[in-house]
């Protein structure tokens, strides 16, 4: 979709706050000391819900709650995953900053399967001399496809949040300094990505360190006003790809304008009369997945990590073909191979809101930190090429009644483990209850809503990993 057609539509859409409110923002609108529309500082609080507003599952606390604030306010499900999705390009940027890519999954009640968002890494056309080669910044483009389909509020206000956590810092979660512990020294070698991660005294920061990104803040602020599109085609995206280029990244102009987000019917099952969704390919992910819940595991095994091998490994597997995998999982014969290479690592998350709305997201670096270096002046930390690295494993599924009700989700992270561990959380949600996990590197979320959503909320609840250090959160507080 253009960015006019955008901007024609959120003439159309509800704001998440109050008129006085949102004019002051826009008064503002060129400068980063404007009142902040989420700020405690306006002369009037916003709006907010009352009683159940949904739930909200994340690898990464902050971005969770930022999720949880737009749902209070009277945002559907799309619109805090677009919120909790920039926010992690903040507060992760070591899985999800602006230069990631990743893959969701949307669905809503009057839908028979939803649709599948699709805005994996992508290579630029020409970087055989490139440093690093980098990834096309696909995260963004994703987000905003996602939300436009079934969002209910103008982007712009969803980027705030993000905007103003770069601004004003925010403390290193547990997930974050764990990621820069493990490649401590090439970030600390390179003089911008040094600026952003170190303490000052010749290591990386901790968890609870402040984390301040002025630059990136700057970027945000710039999505906020001109669009999405600025980054592809604007002014913005000219100084993305001449710092991405100075970086050693060999991206170009052209690739930002080619790289577009795409559509998919996703993959089907249908069990226990209740209707499953999985991510299609390319994001194969979800054929392992599905694959794994077919054979009815309830515990962990690596099922999901051969049949996704097997795929890639074949002929159709080679193109996103989504009419062959969907044929295979109907046939039950479905491929094995040997064990994938190491995966780059990933995160995950699940928005639902009060109406049964649900939206399940992986996104990815292609590598922790991507290339480990930052596109100059827009503090974007730039995501690695896939032409050099294999597919991270994108998976995400939505269970449903019909075309009625919510009834579960799942998706996990975990490198080659993640479609095995989401199988995994996808069996216990649907029976209402959480998995048992005790050991390997995978990392679940689920929601689980046994009596249906809309129906009984009160019997709905999120579940993040205990291995992790994520955050489930709903109207009701904070779940363990």
């Amino acid at each position: 979709m253009s960015e006019r057609f955008k901007k024609a539509r959120s003439a159309r859409l509800t704001p998440l706050f109050s008129a006085p409110a949102r004019m002051g923002v826009l008064l503002l609108a060129t400068s980063l000391t404007a009142c902040s529309m989420f700020s405690s500082g306006q002369s009037a609080p916003p709006r907010t819900v009352a009683g159940f507003i949904g739930e909200v599952v994340a690898d990464e606390p902050q971005a969770a709650l930022a999720a949880r604030d737009v749902l209070a306010k009277g945002g559907n499900a799309a619109d805090a995953a677009a919120a909790l999705g920039l926010a992690l390009s903040v507060t992760l940027p070591s899985r999800a900053s602006l230069g990631a890519g990743g893959a969701c999954l949307a669905w809503k009640p009057g839908q028979p399967q939803g649709q599948a968002f699709l805005f994996l890494p992508k290579a630029g056309q020409a970087q055989a001399g490139a440093d690093r080669p980098a990834s096309v910044p696909m995260l963004a483009r994703g987000l905003y496809l996602m939300q436009l389909r079934y969002g209910s509020v103008d982007f712009g206000e969803l980027v705030l949040p993000a905007r103003n956590m770069a601004r004003a810092g925010v403390p290193v979660s547990p997930l974050l300094a764990a990621d820069m512990s493990a490649v401590e020294a090439p970030l600390l070698a390179d003089e911008k990505t040094n600026a952003i991660f170190s303490n000052g005294n010749g290591s990386v920061l901790k968890t609870s360190d402040l984390m301040v990104q002025p630059r990136l803040a700057g970027a945000l602020e710039r999505i906020r006003i001109a669009g999405v599109g600025d980054l592809y085609e604007g002014s913005l995206a000219q100084t993305f790809v001449q710092a991405a280029q100075a970086a050693g990244g060999g991206l170009s102009a052209q690739d930002l304008r080619a790289s577009i987000a795409a559509v998919s019917a996703p993959l089907m099952l249908r069990a226990n009369g209740v209707d499953i969704s999985f991510l299609p390919p390319p994001a194969d992910g979800g054929l392992g997945t599905a694959a794994v819940f077919a054979g009815g595991q309830n515990h962990a095994t690596v099922r999901g990590e051969a049949v996704v091998a097997g795929w890639r490994a074949s002929a159709k597997g080679s193109a996103a073909n989504v009419a062959a995998a969907q044929a295979l999982l109907n046939s039950g014969n479905l491929p094995g191979g040997a064990a994938l290479p190491a995966l780059p690592a990933s995160t995950s998350f699940i928005v639902t809101d009060r109406q049964g709305g649900v939206v399940s997201c992986a996104l990815s670096m292609n590598n922790l930190f991507g290339t480990g270096r930052v596109a100059g002046s827009t503090g974007v930390v730039l995501g690695a090429s896939p032409a050099r690295l294999p597919l991270p494993l994108f998976t995400a599924a939505i269970a449903h009644q019909g075309s009625g009700q919510f009834r579960a989700a799942a998706t996990a992270s975990g490198q080659n483990v993640a479609a095995d561990t989401a199988a995994v959380a996808l069996q216990a949600a649907l029976a209402g209850g959480k998995p048992q996990v005790s050991s390997g590197p995978g990392r679940g979320n689920s929601v689980s809503c046994p009596a249906g959503l809309p129906g009984d909320s009160g019997k709905c609840f999120g579940w993040t990993d205990p291995r992790g250090s994520g955050l489930a959160v709903s109207s009701g507080g904070v779940q363990k």
